[in-house]
């Protein structure tokens, strides 16, 4: 079986970093992709999560707007609010960013791979 995605597009909003309660550090940011078919064009929205020290950098460098690649898996997660009704969340877990935009005070492209971190 195979779960892959590969993503570019744009940096949604700031990403934000938080901890989990043994202290992994996990940073979400949102990516849009737009496609053009004839004169119809429209945006994909997509939800990342990075983890560990990939989150870190993620944090760290990424920006609004900023240019970015992701490759990552797909994940569904689901959980029911305290009215009973059941939610469902499609979120791409990345295991490499690469920094396709420059950001306004760094002009270095940089690239982070999960695997350089263990």
């Amino acid at each position: 079986m195979l779960n892959r995605i590969e993503i570019i597009g744009n940096v949604g909003k700031e990403p934000e970093m938080r901890f989990t309660p043994s202290g992994k550090p996990v940073t979400s940011f949102s990516v849009a992709c737009n496609s053009k078919f004839g004169e119809k064009e429209t945006t994909e929205w997509f939800n990342i999560v990075a983890w560990n020290k990939l989150a870190e950098t993620c944090n760290q460098y990424l920006q609004k707007g900023q240019q970015v690649f992701v490759e990552g898996r797909l994940q569904t997660r689901t959980w029911e609010d305290n009215d009973g009704v059941k939610h469902y969340k499609t979120e791409v877990i990345a295991n490499r960013v690469l920094f396709l935009g420059k950001r306004k005070e760094d002009e270095t492209t940089k690239e982070t791979n999960e695997e350089d971190f263990f």
